[in-house]
């Protein structure tokens, strides 16, 4: 269940990936982009804390 939840959540991302760069997601401090070759792995650390904090304070206004 869990890794199919991830899964899930991993396309979802990549997929809103575009969009959430025009408010400046995948930019922040701690968002690495690392290329290699013709390839660019993108770890976004930093902006999946924001939309960790996010997410919990929104559950936590609506609970």
């Amino acid at each position: 269940m869990w890794l199919l939840l991830f899964i899930l959540a991993s396309v979802v991302a990549s997929a809103a990936l575009p969009w959430l760069e025009r408010f400046g997601f995948g930019r922040l401090p701690l968002d690495l982009r690392l290329r290699i070759g013709d390839h660019e792995l993108l770890l976004p650390i930093g902006s999946t804390l924001v939309l960790s904090v996010a997410a919990w304070l929104l559950a936590r206004l609506l609970r």
